[in-house]
Parts: structure tokens; sequence; C-alpha cells
């Protein structure tokens, strides 16, 4: 996923730096080769948000209700899941990471295009049930898929590409936390690797619920980790953050399975929860704490607040003790 801060509207663009004849994607890492795809994209009028946020925001005409959320994720095999992954699961799984990401804009999810990459020799029973997958959760959330296509490759993948929408200008965008705000999480942390990244919901009700009435000041979804995305979060916003390790809800798969500090590792690090990460303004938080769990079953809970040491996060132990979080979530290439 692209975690790239965006330059600012009408800003002047740099060139990416000249990469050697030698280099590899490897050696650079994944968010530097990133800075290189994108640094120098052509701008439009019509669009609002670029590279750098959960989702592309486009605005269609300058007297549009809505703006438009666009977003593209694969999935691949051998990388997000495995070939003994159940069918339906790696269906359910590439459109839930695009609905995971309109979600955490606070938008409606209404279309989908799906390309896939199929070895000739797959069995086509394969091929329908990862269909399967994706048409179930696309009914769920009343998503159409449109099109697609489909072509031959060594491995199998699935490319999802969507769109969805929001009021006009009511995006909840990563860059909008400020100093005293108080962060909170949806659901439990951790868990990914017994299989929560293949059987996870997008938190799609929740985040049109927190961008309905301006809940949240910001939000990001956490698919890299708590570590990693915080930092996206708090470097767009140009702020840090604070953790109170204590109140950091751990999934039971490692709760119970793991000295706390490697649980909280498990959580801070290992990726792939999709939940919402979001910021709330102090004056709003006692309502939305009292609201919640009228509304909803998926738990919410406080993890700590904004601070002005920007780009820092700084994690607070049960004895009151602070350290600087040095941890970072998962990085393809890495």
């Amino acid at each position: 996923m692209m975690k790239l801060i965006p330059p600012r509207r009408k800003a002047k663009v740099h060139l990416a730096p000249k990469a050697s004849t030698r280099q590899i994607v490897g050696a650079i890492g994944e968010q530097a080769m990133i800075q290189r795809l994108v640094c120098a994209l052509q701008e439009r009028g019509d669009v609002v948000v670029g590279p750098g946020d959960d989702c592309a925001v486009v605005r269609p005409a300058a007297n549009a209700r809505y703006d438009y959320l666009l977003k593209s994720d694969p999935v691949v095999e051998g990388v997000h899941f495995t070939r003994t992954t159940l069918d339906a699961a790696v269906g359910h799984k590439a459109l839930g990471r695009v609905l995971s990401d309109i979600a955490a804009m606070g938008g409606e999810p209404l279309w989908a295009l799906v390309n896939l990459v199929v070895p000739s020799a797959m069995p086509v029973a394969r091929v329908m049930g990862v269909y399967a997958g994706l048409r179930k959760l696309a009914r769920r959330w009343r998503v159409a898929i449109v099109g697609g296509d489909v072509t031959r490759g060594p491995r199998l993948e699935a490319h999802v590409f969507g769109v969805g929408r929001v009021p006009r200008g009511q995006a909840i965008l990563r860059s909008g936390a400020r100093l005293g705000d108080y962060l909170f999480v949806t659901g439990a942390l951790g868990g990914s690797r017994r299989g929560k990244h293949l059987a996870f919901q997008p938190r799609l009700a929740e985040g049109r619920w927190l961008q309905g009435r301006g809940r949240a000041t910001a939000m990001i979804d956490l698919s890299d980790g708590l570590a990693t995305d915080l930092r996206h979060l708090i470097k767009q916003s140009r702020v840090g953050a604070e953790l109170v390790l204590s109140k950091i809800p751990l999934a039971p798969a490692i709760r119970k399975s793991a000295l706390r500090r490697t649980a909280l590792r498990h959580a801070f690090c290992d990726g792939e929860d999709y939940e919402l990460l979001f910021t709330v303004a102090p004056a709003n938080a006692a309502a939305l704490i009292r609201a919640w769990p009228e509304k909803f079953r998926t738990p919410c809970a406080y993890i700590g607040r904004i601070t002005g040491h920007r780009d820092i996060i700084e994690c607070v132990d049960a004895r009151g003790q602070r350290t600087r979080m040095k941890a970072a979530g998962y990085e393809h290439f890495r």
C-alpha cells in the first residue's frame, strides 16, 4: 500500500534521485521505491488528494455533491496468501483490503474492477472459488463488480480497483490530527499470523459513522502494523504521539500464548489487522466513548494522545516510564 506523503497542491515538484543501473529495489526498500515512482507525477485540477493517503480523492465537477475515492490493491500468492489458502478467503482478502482503505476515509464503496492472474494449469474450480469470495463480500456492502480481466501468469494474483464516495470535502485524511487529540483504535491488534488477515471485516460502517458528524479528525487503516501506520499519520499531520501500552487491545490469539512484551511486538509490527486508527478532539472524546457501544459490537479503545513532539512516538508503560518507539511494521522488500 502506498504510505507516502503527497506533495502539496501547486507545490514545486522535485525529481527523484537518479538511480544507479546496478541498484536493486530490495536495497532501497518499499517507501523509497514509491517515492521515486510518484514524486514527478502530473497533477490535475480535479485531484483533491493524490498519492499518500489511504485512497486518492477526486472531484468530478466544481459543483459535485460527492468526492470519489479511488483505490487499488493486489494480493499475490506467496506474499499475501499461500497455495493452500481457501479459495473464498483469497477473494475475501482481495476485495477486503480495498474496502478497508475506503473505510479509513469515511467512505461508501460503490464499484470494483477485478483483474486475475492465473496459471494455465490451475483448476477452474479454484478460480471460481476466489470469485465466490469476492462476490460474497461485495454483496454484503452493495459493491458492484463491474468488470476486469484475466491473464496468464506463473502464480495466482488478484488485483482489485475500487471506487467509493464521500460527501464533498469530508473525506477523513491522515493529515488532520491536532495537538491534544485522543488516539483510538477499533477491534484488537495482532493475530494476523494466526489467520486474521484472511478473515477480517473491513470497518466500513464504523468509518462512515466517524465521518458522518465529523467525529474523527484523522484516520488510517492498520495494514502495515501500528508502529508503521501511526508514523504515517503523525508525519502527515506534523505531530507526535504518545501510546499507553496497557491500553492497547491485543487479539486473543496472541494474548493467551505470549508474554505481554512479545504480544505487543506482534501488535506493533505484524500488520494486516485492517482495523481503524483514528484521532478525536478532546471535546468530542467522552461523547464518542458513550455512543460507540450503542452503535457497534466492534470494540473501540483509547490508546493514547497526540503530542507536539513532531515525528516522535513515545510509549508509556505501567510504571509511567517513557521510551521512544523504534519498532517498525511490515515493509515489502525488507
